[in-house]
């Protein structure tokens, strides 16, 4: 949500034909939800391409890169490191403890989300492994749950700059304008 520190999202693998749009919508989900940034594997450059066309369009700030290296990312982060995973500790047990390390001290999280098999050095390099609920599900949910309970809602109040297009919130029928139409 662009404080002071940072929120990155690291998504650890991507099988191209099998994890294409799974890896997008991490992603958008990512930039939607209060995160900075995100860093995708380099085999995943049409994902870095959608993500960084939505951002045009519907506006940032937010980031998204390529990493040939998401292990040495892991082990180099300057800050906190939360893997996400439905093995790890309840999100409702260590969410606090997380949100006052990232607001409080300062520190900035890398939040990892991983797609294929999680080598094991994931799990004892990360801070905290947590499991937004211990049954299997979506990597994109278990982001957006935690996002939205790291943020505390926040996030959906979200101002964006530099925006082309918006959405205008209606009960019924879907509208996009041109940002333009609005001056």
């Amino acid at each position: 949500m662009h404080e002071d520190s940072e929120v990155a999202v690291l998504r650890l693998g991507h099988r191209p034909g099998r994890d294409d749009r799974m890896t997008t919508h991490v992603g958008l989900t990512a930039r939607a939800l209060g995160a900075d940034r995100v860093l995708f594997p380099d085999n995943a450059g049409q994902s870095l391409e959608t993500v960084a066309d939505i951002t045009d369009r519907f506006g940032g700030p937010f980031a998204a890169e390529l990493t040939d290296s998401p292990l040495g990312d892991i082990r180099d982060w300057e800050g906190r490191v939360v893997h996400l995973t439905m093995y790890g500790e309840r999100v409702q047990d260590v969410e606090a403890d997380i949100r006052a390390a990232h607001e409080s001290a300062g520190d900035a999280l890398l939040l990892v989300v991983g797609s294929e098999k999680v080598s094991f050095d994931v799990y004892e390099e990360a801070d905290w492994n947590v499991g937004v609920t211990n049954q299997p599900h979506s990597e994109v949910a278990g982001l957006a749950v935690f996002l939205d309970r790291l943020f505390e809602g926040r996030e959906l109040e979200q101002e964006w700059v530099d925006a082309d297009r918006r959405v205008t919130p209606m009960e019924t029928g879907k509208r996009v304008e041109s940002v333009d139409d609005e001056e």
